[in-house]
């Protein structure tokens, strides 16, 4: 910019064009190019002094950029159609080039038809530029910046996860908030963005967190053994990408930022109190912008996608997959099985007891296996030391076995105070089965008969305070009357006693 300063003030000098040349090092040629420009915009030495070299280059440099010819024109009004033909699977610039030919026969030949059109592409891509065929890959990843969730009592605020996903061809985009990137929110998030494409591509291509990928490899990753069933169930195919190689899935790292900008940017200053309200303004921001026409393209998102992608796509199955967590348990002597996650008691036919079997669970229904054969199925209940029981599944030996169940115990101190409650259940808790507790709760409630509701309530105030659940706490309480003993009077001092060692004894 300094020399095309130069340039103006020798010649605002009135010195000859040759000798501007000479004395600048530049060719009379690009010399009369700058000045014929200067001659045309109509500026005056002032308004090149008062210009930044940026906008010096700008209004020369554009300038300077011939006038493209009528048939170049023709040319690059097919050039948005083509891109759109390339996404589509058995496409090839060649077989496009013949066609424009045989509209134009004066145009360009194939070399100047695939320069051209690549040079268009830098234009209005300014990146490396990917040909994604249609129907094929779904690009999936979670976001780096997080939403928050507002709990409405409390005003506790809860970061959500943002999980995106992207369709290679049309770029159509998914965005959903979740309380996680576990493996069961991951999952689900994929298959809420399969059912929202209404159709399964041929591949899709996760980064390599934990949800997805056990072990990442450059040749053969090893995937998750739940996202390769949830593969299996929509018939597609997993293809991880690279680690440290972003640009395997630039579209969805694109997604990202874009989603900064155009979704989180409509959230600003909103707050919500639970994931759905949540997900539903992201529902409203993303529409927007899945409708909104591509930078120099005459298409959305959407738009692009009803036209070449969605017939593309594999149908969906009947039912969408369900996610399920397992673990194996032994069949306990009242013939139930305990799922851990939720303290929760399950039967299982009698002639199973003593068995060990595998427990496959979901959000709504537990299946139980023995030697990959199912022999129960229950819906889940989450109700902690809670029993679902079939009677069809007892023998007429253990039916009476139903009768003695935690909620039973937990109801009864209940209806004596809530302090007898919190004893039994702790106390249940103490045990690795609650069966195990069930005597010891029938001996504390027990003591209501004999020394009465406010000894027994002040007796379990006591064990709670000491934190000992037992039925020998409550039993020392009562026999030594603690219960009737304020606190401060049972540790006031120690009695006593010959066979107490003083201070000194250890001087």
């Amino acid at each position: 910019m300094s020399k095309l300063r130069q340039i103006l003030r020798l010649y605002n000098q009135g010195e000859k064009k040759l000798k501007i040349s000479s004395l600048t090092g530049v060719s009379r040629n690009t010399l009369k190019k700058y000045l014929k420009i200067y001659l045309r915009l109509g500026l005056t030495a002032k308004d090149i002094e008062a210009l930044s070299d940026r906008e010096l280059d700008r209004l020369f440099g554009e300038n300077l950029v011939p006038e493209p010819c009528e048939k170049y024109k023709t040319l690059e009004a097919f050039f948005p159609s083509i891109e759109k033909q390339l996404r589509r699977r058995g496409v090839t610039r060649e077989a496009l080039w013949e066609g424009y030919i045989a509209v134009h026969p004066d145009g360009y030949k194939l070399s100047q038809f695939k320069y051209h059109y690549q040079m268009w592409l830098k234009r209005t891509n300014p990146v490396m530029h990917i040909e994604h065929l249609s129907g094929d890959k779904m690009f999936v990843d979670f976001a780096g910046e997080k939403l928050n969730i507002v709990d409405v009592e409390t005003g506790e605020i809860t970061e959500a996860e943002v999980f995106i996903s992207v369709l290679g061809a049309s770029q159509l985009t998914y965005v959903e908030a979740v309380l996680s990137q576990r493996k069961e929110d991951f999952i689900n998030c994929c298959g809420h963005a399969l059912e929202y494409y209404g159709g399964v591509p041929r591949a899709i291509v996760p980064d390599n967190l934990k949800s997805a990928v056990i072990k990442s490899s450059p040749y053969e990753p090893t995937l998750n053994q739940a996202f390769e069933n949830f593969a299996l169930h929509y018939s597609t195919t997993i293809l991880p990408a690279r680690s440290y190689k972003p640009k395997d899935k630039s579209l969805v790292e694109g997604a990202v930022r874009i989603a900064y900008r155009r979704i989180y940017a409509q959230l600003e200053g909103r707050v919500f109190y639970s994931l759905e309200e949540l997900n539903r303004a992201i529902r409203e921001a993303l529409e927007v912008y899945n409708k909104t026409r591509f930078s120099h393209r005459p298409y959305s998102r959407r738009e692009l996608f009803e036209e070449i992608e969605r017939k593309e796509l594999s149908s969906l199955p009947s039912l969408p997959f369900e996610f399920k967590r397992q673990q194996y348990s032994t069949v306990a002597v009242n013939g139930h099985i305990c799922l851990k996650e939720d303290k929760h008691y399950y039967s299982v036919p009698h002639t199973y007891i003593g068995k060990k079997v595998k427990v496959m669970y979901s959000t709504t229904h537990v299946d139980i296996y023995y030697n990959y054969v199912l022999i129960a199925s229950h819906k889940r209940d989450r109700r902690p030391y809670g029993y679902s029981t079939n009677p069809d599944h007892l023998a007429s030996t253990h039916r009476y076995l139903t009768e003695w169940n935690p909620d039973r115990f937990i109801k009864w101190a209940e209806s004596i105070d809530i302090a007898v409650k919190v004893f039994i259940t702790r106390l249940m808790d103490s045990k690795a089965h609650p069966e195990q507790a069930y005597k010891a709760c029938q001996g504390v409630l027990g003591f209501e008969r004999k020394v009465g509701r406010e000894r027994l309530i002040n007796a379990c105030l006591r064990a709670i305070e000491y934190e000992n659940y037992s039925y020998h706490a409550i039993k020392s309480i009562l026999e030594n009357s603690y219960d009737m003993i304020a606190s401060a009077e049972i540790t006031s001092g120690i009695p006593a006693h010959e066979n107490i060692r003083g201070e000194t004894y250890y001087q």
